[in-house]
């Protein structure tokens, strides 16, 4: 049986202005998973996702390391329910 789960995940380093988010939107569309990755103050890119547990862990590795231009520094990660509050995956 497929673990649903929800992923709060905050992305620090060279993160903004190198196509992270758009990446990231990509990979987790790839992936099957719902929600949003969106810019915050201080070079953090925040991302909450839901779905399948093991894509959602998919995800976080892609997060350690993202596109070519970015260069990650810290990536944290919180887990909780499977909401289904979320319809697509997009960047806000």
């Amino acid at each position: 049986m497929v673990e649903q789960a929800s992923l709060h995940a905050t992305v620090r380093g060279r993160v903004q202005g190198v196509f992270f988010r758009a990446s990231v939107e990509e990979q987790a569309i790839q992936l099957g998973l719902s929600g949003y990755v969106r810019n915050r103050p201080g070079n953090v890119v925040e991302v909450i996702a839901e779905g399948d547990k093991a894509n959602l862990e998919k995800l976080v590795e892609y997060l350690e390391v993202g596109p070519p231009a970015a260069s990650v520094k810290e990536v944290n990660t919180t887990w909780g329910e499977f909401t289904g509050g979320f319809s697509s995956f997009r960047v806000r």
